[in-house]
C-alpha cells in the first residue's frame, strides 16, 4: 500500500501536467566477424553516416573476443609421439548504439554494403 502511495506522489506532476514527455529510442547494432579489419571499416561507415545525419552515436565498443580452439594430432596413424597442432579462430565483436535515430538514418544504414564475413544484429530499445 505504501509503495502505491509513493508512486502516486512521484508521478503526480507527470500525470497532471500539460508537458509532453517523449521517450528516447535507442538502436543497438551488434556486429561480429572473424576479420577485425573489415569489421572496423563497417563500424566506421555506420558511425560516419549517423554523424552526418545528426544522430548521437556511442561506440564502436569492442566486446570480448571469442576464441574457438581445436587441438588436432599431427600424426594421421596415431603411431609415434603425441604431437599436436592447435588451430584457433577468433570472433571479434563490436557494439554501436544510436540514440534517437530517425527513419532515414536507419534506412541508409541498412543500405550499406557489408562483406559476407560480417554478421549484424539490430534491435530497437
Amino acid at each position: 500500500m505504501r509503495e502505491k502511495f509513493l508512486l502516486q506522489i512521484c508521478f503526480f506532476p507527470l500525470l497532471h501536467s500539460s508537458v509532453n514527455v517523449t521517450l528516447m529510442q535507442k538502436t543497438v547494432i551488434q556486429l561480429s566477424s572473424t576479420d577485425h579489419r573489415k569489421l572496423d571499416a563497417v563500424c566506421n561507415q555506420i558511425k560516419e553516416l549517423a554523424k552526418k545525419r545528426g544522430t548521437r552515436v556511442s561506440g564502436p565498443i569492442p566486446l570480448p573476443t571469442k576464441r574457438l580452439r581445436v587441438p588436432v594430432r599431427k600424426g594421421p596413424s596415431g603411431q609415434g609421439t603425441a604431437t599436436w597442432d592447435k588451430w584457433e579462430m577468433r570472433i571479434h565483436k563490436r557494439l554501436i548504439v544510436l540514440h534517437d535515430p530517425d527513419e532515414r538514418t536507419l534506412k541508409q544504414i541498412m543500405r550499406i554494403r557489408i562483406p559476407e564475413e560480417i554478421f549484424i544484429e539490430m534491435s530497437l530499445r
